[in-house]
């Protein structure tokens, strides 16, 4: 089963302030641990939502709109691609992860749709 595992966003991401040295030491041992167990695909973090952009679609309308954007904890700040056999095993190894952000944060794990899902 593929998720995506999606870090919210805080008030420290939107600033941009930089991770301590100590929280990037532990995510990366996190993330070496993923990759050990043959879980991990992808990861990365993602800049503020001021440097983002959004494109509304309205029929044959599109729109722009410029970042930063509103409701802080409805944004994703970064994210991993994962391959696990069920969602129980994605909620195990999100527990086992270092807290993300400097303060309260959540995680949000969500599965891929597969083909079986249409059959």
């Amino acid at each position: 089963m593929r998720v995506m595992v999606l870090v919210k966003a805080t008030e420290d991401s939107e600033r941009g302030d930089p991770p301590r040295v100590a929280d990037m030491a532990a995510m990366g041992r996190f993330n070496d641990a993923l990759r050990a167990a043959g879980i991990l695909q992808a990861a990365d973090g993602l800049k503020p939502s001021s440097f983002g952009k959004r494109v509304a679609f309205d029929g044959a309308d599109r729109t722009v709109i410029d970042g930063p954007f509103a409701a802080t904890s409805e944004l994703v700040a970064g994210y991993w691609l994962w391959e696990v056999k069920d969602m129980d095993e994605a909620v195990a190894w999100a527990k086992r992860c270092p807290n993300p952000m400097p303060g309260p944060s959540e995680i949000e794990i969500r599965p891929f749709y597969d083909m079986t899902d249409f059959e």
